[in-house]
């Protein structure tokens, strides 16, 4: 039962908006114009390393919104749209952060706010990556076996310790920027059945504490295809598990945004599995803050993005752009690379020289002044 002339005021002005836009959509097709074009929705996946964070607010570091507003930066980032976190690992660390027990505490903020994690193993005391994978020094004399061993108690402690506390990781790296292998010797590039059964011992740990946590292989070097080829082709002769490709791409290192883009795009289809930028950054000044030299300081790092606030931002959009074009829906997102390590001194790079300073914050995405910058509300977008 229905009476047109019984409807509300209300009905009929919507009902005449709605004749209008249909008109108009009918018009720019007539004239071969396309209507316009509907919002897409946010990457899957919008994260933040923060593996600083604790140690810097233990540092007496600060956060505020792009207002100015002080508050927990987990709280900013999630307000600003960031759906994720991203945490590295250490075993044992010299200055006792990145282990299991921050790692704990930073989680268990993240998961009440809703956020979700990728836990970060680098099986080592200190820095993993392609230049260096060395052992914690409690497993330096073991034998393989033994190595196989640690590195499942340890993925399983620390996975477990983390479900127990309600903070489940909803993605783990068995390793970090694995060009080369890990936990050289034994997991070296020219040692593949080794390095296989290492990875694979931490996979069976992530997939026993949770099988739906996804785990993921991660390289740098993210525009180098003849890399990613190399190896996940030898992953696959080799029986190497994993369920996400995470590749590292820094603009000023890792090649052209043309040849990343390539790079994506033919991993996703030829191993069949979706990926993820597991890093990424971008200076938002060429200044520097604590006295320790910036590892980038160019004034345009790559071209057509200035070392500004909006040079920021813009390249971030662009690695959306990027990310969100893989075919079949592979391109799960990205995360960016220490997002809260801003200059406060005390938190430096090496966790064994308290002397040492950040090369990283003018890459934060918080500026000198501790404001969110607008590179953090692009990254919180998704597009």
């Amino acid at each position: 039962m229905g009476c047109a002339s019984c409807a509300p005021p209300d009905t009929h002005r919507r009902n005449q908006v709605k004749r209008t836009l249909v008109a108009v959509t009918a018009a720019l097709s007539l004239l071969g114009s396309p209507a316009p074009a509907q919002a897409q929705p946010p990457a899957p996946v919008r994260g933040a390393d923060v593996s600083s964070l604790a140690k810097s607010e233990a540092y007496g570091g600060v956060y505020r919104d792009a207002h100015g507003r002080r508050g927990d930066p987990l709280r900013i980032m999630r307000d600003a749209g960031v759906n994720h976190i991203r945490l590295k690992v250490w075993v044992n660390p010299a200055d006792g952060y990145n282990d299991k027990a921050h790692v704990v505490a930073v989680a268990k903020r993240a998961k009440a706010l809703g956020l979700k994690l990728l836990v970060d193993f680098h099986y080592s005391d200190s820095w993993a990556d392609p230049g260096k994978q060395n052992k914690p020094a409690a497993w330096a004399a073991l034998t393989y076996d033994q190595l196989r061993q640690a590195v499942y108690d340890h993925t399983f402690d620390v996975l477990n310790t983390l479900k127990r506390q309600g903070a489940t990781a909803d993605l783990v790296q068995i390793g970090n920027e694995l060009n080369g292998g890990l936990l050289w010797p034994d997991g070296q590039w020219d040692a593949w059945p080794g390095m296989a059964g290492l990875l694979n011992s931490g996979y069976d740990a992530v997939k026993a504490v949770s099988r739906h946590t996804k785990v993921v292989i991660h390289l740098a070097n993210g525009g180098d295809n003849g890399l990613y080829r190399w190896w996940f082709d030898n992953a696959a002769t080799h029986g190497i598990r994993y369920d996400v490709i995470g590749l590292s791409y820094y603009p000023y290192w890792h090649g052209t945004l043309e040849a990343f883009q390539a790079n994506l795009n033919d991993v996703a289809a030829r191993y069949g599995k979706p990926v993820v930028v597991a890093e990424t950054g971008y200076p938002f000044t060429t200044a520097d803050k604590d006295g320790w030299a910036n590892l980038v300081y160019s004034a345009e790092p790559y071209p057509g993005y200035p070392a500004t606030p909006q040079g920021q931002a813009a390249f971030l959009a662009k690695m959306y752009e990027i990310v969100r074009a893989v075919p079949n829906g592979l391109g799960l997102g990205l995360f960016y690379w220490e997002a809260t390590w801003t200059g406060v001194p005390g938190n430096g790079w090496d966790p064994a020289d308290p002397s040492s300073g950040n090369a990283w914050e003018n890459q934060a995405l918080f500026d000198y002044a501790d404001r969110a910058l607008p590179g953090l509300r692009t990254l919180g977008g998704g597009r």
